[in-house]
């Protein structure tokens, strides 16, 4: 949470180390009519490419930090806000992450923002020396059908585990050749889209391994991924299961397995997509032959209780939908009924 400008709401804000700037949402410049000039800027994100408007040279306020001299470019964040189930009202990425170290604790889930200087990192966990343009992009090591090390973008704002371009998965031949992956909804700075979803035998991040590790691959027309030279990008589905150090000044990332790091991944099991729209939680996708397929869940249910569960909640829905071989009661609304 911080405050923009002169607002004087409180706004909410995704911490994303795979934006290379810092941007509003454009429903929150409607309704607090904050000035907004045009540009030629082009951003490109996952779900496509668009011109943006920019608020120049204004601050953020954190509590005991005030940034200033930011330029803030403008998307549509409506399906973030959907996703999580509260309003997304921007993303602070790389115009912040520059200026500071920022310790991530995911344990007591706090900040805390240093200026740049020596700093002593954790005695336990691993170093790591990403190589940085506006994004951190680490080398990793990936084994299915064979093992491959190739780079990988960090990013923190990708709520899966593991991103494939296309073109890398072809290329390489990663996959074993009796995966088939299934055809789901995900989103992107675009809005929604589809993927490939399956799964990859180890990921492995310095010498920290997962198994059966989520993974989307993306058709990436606009090359968001930078293939040749990155494959993809690791997500804070993995990330959040340690505590970081995002020291961009030395180039350096710190981490430190926390209480989380076991934990099941946010995978698919059901074939069941939700979304929180208009204070209902929405089904807007169900992976046919899946286990929501075959409890003939419907596009548009509304779903009511998840294992006499009535608090609306879309995380811990989503919680409990995610950990496998239960058998679950959900309570639906069909055609409003």
């Amino acid at each position: 949470q911080a405050r923009f400008g002169n607002v004087p709401d409180t706004l909410n804000f995704i911490l994303d180390t795979g934006s290379g700037g810092i941007s509003l949402d454009s429903g929150t410049c409607n309704e607090f009519n904050i000035q907004l000039q045009p540009s030629d800027t082009t951003i490109i994100g996952i779900g496509g490419k668009r011109k943006v408007s920019f608020a120049f040279d204004q601050s953020l306020s954190l509590p005991g930090l005030k940034v200033e001299h930011l330029n803030f470019h403008v998307n549509d964040y409506d399906v973030l806000s959907s996703v999580y189930g509260e309003k997304v009202d921007g993303i602070i990425g790389y115009s912040f992450f520059s200026r500071y170290i920022v310790k991530v604790n995911f344990d007591s889930s706090t900040l805390e923002i240093y200026t740049p200087g020596k700093i002593d990192y954790p005695k336990q966990g691993t170093m790591l020396n990403p190589a940085f343009t506006n994004l951190p992009i680490q080398w990793l090591n990936i084994r299915d059908r064979k093992k491959l090390g190739f780079n990988f973008y960090i990013d923190t704002g990708a709520g899966l585990c593991l991103l494939l371009n296309e073109k890398f998965v072809k290329d390489s031949n990663i996959l074993l050749s009796r995966r088939r992956p299934v055809l789901t909804q995900a989103e992107g700075m675009g809005g929604k889209l589809q993927m490939r979803l399956t799964v990859i035998k180890e990921v492995r991040i310095g010498p920290y391994k997962f198994q059966s590790v989520p993974t989307y691959l993306y058709k990436d027309d606009y090359n968001v991924t930078s293939y040749p030279f990155t494959g993809g990008l690791l997500g804070n589905d993995l990330l959040r299961r340690f505590n970081i150090v995002y020291n961009y000044p030395s180039r350096e990332i710190h981490l430190s397995p926390n209480s989380h790091f076991n934990e099941n991944f946010d995978y698919a099991y059901t074939g069941l997509g939700i979304y929180y729209e208009d204070g209902k939680i929405v089904v807007e996708d169900v992976i046919p032959g899946s286990p929501a397929d075959k409890a003939r869940f419907k596009l548009g249910d509304e779903v009511v209780a998840v294992d006499k569960n009535l608090s609306l909640n879309i995380q811990i829905y989503k919680n409990i939908l995610q950990t496998p071989n239960v058998s679950l009661k959900v309570i639906v609304r069909r055609n409003g009924i």
